[in-house]
Formats: C-alpha cells, structure tokens, sequence
C-alpha cells in the first residue's frame, strides 16, 4: 500500500520545490529516507530496504501528514541502476535518471545525499555551476582545502546546505532544566558508531554548538585507528573528547560537563532531525539564505582533518 503525499492545495504558496537526489555510498540509507520524508513511500517495497531502520521509523509516522509539505523528490541517480529503481519504487520517485546531470535543468534542486566526502565535489560542482542549490550529506569534507573548493563555486547566498541532522534533533540540545543542572559547559564527550570520516561530524557539530564554539581547536592529539580518539581543547579554556569506535554497538550520544554537573544525550529521532534539516535545507532555498554556521562547518571541517591523522 503507498503512502502518498497529498497536493498542495491551491492557494498555499510556495508549492513544492522539485528535488533530485543522488546515492549511494556504503552504509548510507538517506536515499531512501529523505525521499521518503519527502514523498511519502510504498510500505510493501520499503520493507527490502537494506537499511531495516528507516521502514521501522517510517511506520511510527503518519502518512502524509508527517511528510516534508515543502519539497518533493522527482528524480533519482545511483551508480547502480538496480538500486536506483528500488529507492525510486520505495519512495515514490517517478524518474530514475542515466547520469547525474540529466536532472539539470529538470529539478530545482539536489540532495547529495552520499557521505563519502571525497566524491562531494566531484558531484555537486555540475549542480553549483548551473546554479541549483545542493544539500551535501555530512561531512562537507575531509579537509579545508576540499570544503574550500566546494564552498568557492557557491552563486548566492543559501546556494549549499551542510551538516549533519543530529544537530537540529532535539534531544541532542540541552533543554532549560538540563542548562541549569549543568551550568556553564567546560567539556563535552561524544561517542559515535562506525567510523572517524563518515560518522565524527555526528557527535563533532552537535558538540561544538553545545560549546559554543566556531574556531578551531589551538590543540588536538589523536589515539587509534578503526577505534579512533580526539582530545580537543580550545583557547578559550573549554575541551571536548571525541570517539569514533568502527564495529563496536554504541548510540550517538554527548555527555555534557558543566560547573555545576552533567548530562547524557542520545540521539534518538532520525526521523524527525531529517525531516527538519530538509526543511531548513529548502527554507535557505526558498529565501536565498544560509541556513547553516559557516564558521563552525570550518571548525568541524578542521577536527575532522586533523583527527584523521595516526594516532599513537
């Protein structure tokens, strides 16, 4: 049974803004849930989803009222065209493209929803040029050079949209109680699954913006490999830890350290930190605005460069 979005009624400005969205890299399911989110989706197909987390959350929502109203995903490019046509069936997506660039001048704009950084540039420059505006899945890049590359060819401002959707879930904030509990943060710890180049941005962004910071850290030491661990700490007196721990089950989660106590917070609502970075992601569109901290994306860009160092 499909899922399906309701149309815009008439009179509602602004009507949806077409999107295209290419995958896939190894690990990584948002193709067939951001199209999803936005789409709405077939419940039958979505349960061959190899990625059995996202029909579990797709379930608990309800459909189409829990869609994203401000966009829609019409195309869809994947380096496998099996798994093309199975993300489109999935998540309702009606045109299934030969190359990336067949969506120029059809969509009005891209989700870059792959996480191998390395590629980022090499997809979304075609998109930048022809002026559409792209959303690049976290990390930007995996150094400042590459990010500077990228952020170079943006045409106005709102054109590119980056980060990861842990920071705008709200469990990953701390909440009025939680702030006074705490009082003023001096570290913050951030443990995350999988692996430093692909799932550090997780608990590094969220951690920074707890923080309070936007510079990078005056010093950084790293330890491992597969099981990697970076020690920051800032000028300004503030220190953060994070650990990226390959195979091992763990939740994404920060434990916050204040004057006056701490606190634990574990990500727990993908759904709901997708749907809101995608509406951020198409608010900067629509209002040509930039929707994301420029200055903490180099911060988080930097950690991320130099944490990929040996460690010891």
């Amino acid at each position: 049974m499909s899922q399906i979005a309701s149309d815009t009624a008439p009179g509602n400005p602004p009507p949806p803004l077409k999107l295209g969205i290419i995958g896939s890299s190894p690990g990584n399911g948002h193709p067939y849930s951001w199209a999803a989110i936005c789409n709405g989706y077939d419940a039958a197909r979505m349960a061959d989803c190899p990625y059995p987390g996202i029909p579990a959350y797709l379930a608990a929502r309800q459909f189409p009222q829990d869609r994203l109203a401000e966009a829609v995903v019409t195309h869809v490019w994947t380096q496998d065209a099996t798994a093309s046509g199975k993300i489109a069936a999935a998540s309702l997506i009606p045109n299934v493209v030969r190359t990336p660039e067949d969506m120029i001048g059809a969509v009005d704009g891209l989700l870059l929803a792959r996480d191998d950084a390395e590629n980022h540039a090499r997809f979304a420059l075609p998109f930048l040029r022809a002026g559409l505006p792209v959303y690049l899945d976290k990390p930007l890049a995996l150094s400042n050079a590459a990010a500077e590359l990228i952020l170079a060819e943006e045409r106005y401002p709102g054109q590119i949209f980056t980060g990861t959707a842990v920071t705008w879930a709200t469990e990953m904030k701390l909440n009025p109680e939680q702030i006074v509990k705490v009082g003023k943060v001096r570290h913050v710890s951030g443990v995350t699954p999988k692996y430093w180049d692909t799932y550090a941005v997780h608990v590094i962004e969220p951690a920074l913006q707890i923080l309070g910071e936007e510079t990078a850290p005056n010093q950084i030491t790293v330890i491992g490999d597969t099981q990697r661990l970076v020690n920051a700490v800032w000028s300004s007196g503030v220190s953060a830890q994070f650990a990226a721990l390959g195979n091992v089950s763990a939740p994404i989660g920060l434990t916050v350290h204040g004057e006056s106590g701490f606190c634990n917070l574990i990500f727990t609502d993908s759904f709901t930190a997708f749907r809101t970075a995608l509406q951020q992601f198409c608010l900067g569109v629509l209002n040509k605005q930039r929707m994301f901290n420029l200055a903490r994306a180099h911060a988080v860009t930097s950690i991320i460069e130099r944490g990929r160092a040996s460690g010891a």
